[in-house]
Parts: structure tokens; sequence; C-alpha cells
């Protein structure tokens, strides 16, 4: 039987949290359980297992970010949108960084066709489309912002800027700036 005001959703969120707290790669169902000072076997009428839990939590952390990625679009086109698209990337991993993580977890094929993702990847695509980009260059640039806005991310998070000048927020505007020009001039194969 469930205990009473444990909900499924409920759990997703305090392992969100838990997973900002602690990490993400922390976060199990045992965790959880002495969060609720219950036993785990008590969460299980609500969870599969910890993947079941990181899963759910990843899909919980796709869904925020193309909440607010969604927000921060609307209205905006070409470079504007761009740095909008990207400071939500930047400021969400700074805010909720376990849940940034998660964002990143590999999905099974049928669980990410049916999650937020797909809404990144259509968002991502509508800034490139102010570019007058076609395919496959609009796969290949939807595949160098991931890797541009995630790399810088990580890099920032694990400390890697904080030991030299300029201020990072420099570096990051620069490197908007260059994937702006590139994005305009983009090389013919």
């Amino acid at each position: 039987m469930a205990r009473a005001g444990l909900t499924t959703e409920r759990l997703v969120q305090a392992g969100a949290e838990l997973a900002d707290e602690v990490g993400f790669d922390q976060v199990t169902v045992s965790a959880l359980a002495r969060r609720f000072d219950v036993k785990v076997a008590s969460l299980y009428s609500h969870l599969k297992n910890s993947q079941d839990l990181k899963t759910r939590i990843a899909l919980l952390a796709l869904e925020e970010l193309a909440d607010r990625a969604a927000d921060a679009l609307a209205g905006r086109a070409g470079k504007d949108a761009l740095i909008a698209f990207a400071n939500v990337y930047r400021d969400y991993a700074r805010q909720h960084p376990g849940r940034y993580t998660a964002a990143r977890l590999r999905l099974d094929p049928e669980t990410a066709a049916a999650s937020a993702g797909i809404r990144h990847s259509q968002m991502t695509r509508a800034i490139l489309r102010g570019y007058d980009l076609t395919e496959p260059d609009q796969t290949h640039a939807v595949r160098l912002l991931g890797s541009v806005f995630h790399g810088y991310v990580s890099l920032e998070m694990a400390g890697s800027f904080s030991h030299s000048a300029p201020d990072s927020q420099v570096s990051w505007s620069r490197a908007l700036d260059a994937l702006d020009a590139l994005l305009r001039n983009w090389p013919a194969p």
C-alpha cells in the first residue's frame, strides 16, 4: 500500500532537488527513501527502481528546459533568438546542476521520442531557419550548437574558467557572437 502523501510526481520532484544538491549520480531510491524517512519498499509502489527514478528526473528536466526555452524564444529571431536559447541552457545548468546532468541521460528510443527532447530539436531548428540553412547543414548546425553550449557550460561548471581573466561571461558572449557569424556565413560543403 502506498504511503499517504507520496505520489510519483512528488518523489520525482524530490529526486530532482536531491540531484541538484548532491549530484545526479548520487540519486537512488534508497537516498530518496531517507529523504522522506520511509522504508525503500514503500517507494516501489511509485517507482520501479533507481533507473526509473533517474529517467523520470531526466524527463522532468527536459520538460523544464523546453518550457524555459520556449518562453525565451517567443518573439525573437536570428542572433537574438540564438543568444536567448543559449542563455536558457547556461542559466538552467547553473541553477539546477543535477537536473542539467539528468537532461543528458541516454533514454531508450521510445522514451526519447515521447519526451520534450523533440521540442528542443524543433526549437533549435526554428532558430536555424533564420540563418537559411538547409539539410544536411541544419543537422550539422544543431549538433554544433548543442556541443558548444554543453561543452562551455560543463567546463564553466567544473571551474575551468575561474582561474584567469577575462570573466567567463565575456568569453560566453564572444562564443555566441562567433556562432552567429558562422551560421550567417555557413561554409559550403
